[in-house]
């Protein structure tokens, strides 16, 4: 597992204020990388690469590892739209099916360990 860059009590604090309305850019960053960490964390693995450009990507979920060029397995989004997936404001296949989420490749589904943070997205 890759070490933790921050804090959980920092991380948590970025993905409340977020859930809350936040547009500080600092807050959205935070928030945006802890929960790559926390997804690396929860699913281990290099099988798939979750892209949030420019704030941030990680390799998660157990399967075969690539070594070379793109992976077989990529999921990308925007910061908006992954804050959105990991705080349950936005539901992943509503993102799939209206093209917030681009996912290629067989493992490239995320529905079974999103939202990472439902307790911070529900009122």
């Amino acid at each position: 597992m890759a070490r933790r860059r921050i804090p959980a009590a920092t991380g948590n604090a970025a993905i409340r204020a977020v859930a809350t309305g936040s547009t500080d850019t600092t807050e959205r960053t935070t928030a945006a990388r802890f929960s790559l960490e926390e997804l690396a964390a929860r699913a281990p693995g290099n099988s798939v690469e979750v892209r949030v450009p420019p704030l941030g990507v990680t390799q998660c979920v157990e399967g075969p590892r690539h070594t070379r060029g793109t992976p077989p397995n990529v999921i990308e989004t925007d910061a908006e739209t992954w804050l959105a997936l990991v705080t349950g404001t936005l539901a992943w296949s509503d993102a799939v099916s209206t093209g917030r989420v681009s996912a290629s490749g067989q493992r490239a589904d995320l529905s079974t360990l999103l939202p990472l943070f439902p307790e911070v997205g529900t009122p």
